[in-house]
């Protein structure tokens, strides 16, 4: 039996297709949204119910709603905030080609401070988890579920609540990256190597090498990710020939 979803409410269904909307041109940066009234007819809900999905995007960084004037569509890029990255992060199929490049920089950059905080802070328990890493079963599932635990398990060891925050956000793009990524035995072979390593830095409780092992492995992992991505783009054009 599948399990029970929970409809989705009129304002949050106006949200999601103001959100679309704005991440695929129909109303780009700085436009004006039509007036309340045309608004919630083609969304078809009420005003109210409108009013309620706009306050939302407003607080979120996508709208500016202005007194006596049209509701303007904020340059989220520049003007949002991380609600932003985390709405894109669940509609990544609309996101823009170079935004999870993008992504992987940040992690970049971030991932070596948590994880050099993590083993300054508990070392003990870095190494408990990484030892439970050393063998993985050889799946895409298996390395996307183990590898995003880790990271968030070395969020949380860093003692820094704002890394886990962060990482939160991107939890559902994580995931459906993971599944691509990881399908890639070399892939799969670089994050072997990386617990292994990891677990040797935090065994000699030396934090910096730990940071240098993870900066140099996100960085190897973006080269990997830009592969598995053109892979992947190759086999759906190949299906799409297929089926034509």
């Amino acid at each position: 039996m599948n399990e029970w979803s929970t409809p989705q409410k009129p304002a949050e269904y106006a949200e999601s297709r103001l959100v679309e909307a704005i991440l695929t041109g129909s109303f780009p940066i700085n436009s004006t949204l039509p007036p309340e009234r045309d608004l919630a007819e083609m969304l078809g809900v009420t005003r109210p119910t409108l009013r309620e999905a706009l306050q939302r995007l407003s607080r979120d960084g996508w709208l500016e709603i202005r007194q006596g004037k049209s509701t303007r569509v904020r340059d989220y890029w520049r003007e949002g905030n991380l609600l932003i990255l985390s709405a894109i992060s669940r509609n990544q199929q609309l996101s823009t080609p170079d935004f999870v490049a993008n992504l992987l920089h940040i992690r970049l950059l971030l991932a070596p401070e948590y994880t050099r905080c993590a083993i300054q802070n508990s070392p003990a328990d870095v190494i408990r988890l990484l030892e439970s890493l050393q063998q993985v079963p050889d799946t895409s599932v298996d390395f996307t579920r183990v590898d995003h635990n880790l990271h968030y398990r070395l969020t949380i060891l860093s003692g820094n609540p704002v890394f886990t925050l962060i990482f939160n956000g991107f939890t559902p793009l994580y995931q459906s990256m993971g599944l691509v990524y990881f399908t890639d035995t070399r892939a799969r072979d670089h994050s072997r190597s990386f617990y292994k390593k990891l677990l040797s830095a935090a065994l000699s409780n030396d934090a910096f090498m730990a940071e240098e092992v993870t900066r140099s492995v996100m960085r190897e992992s973006i080269a990997i990710w830009k592969q598995a991505a053109l892979q992947q783009e190759n086999d759906q054009d190949q299906e799409v020939n297929n089926v034509a």
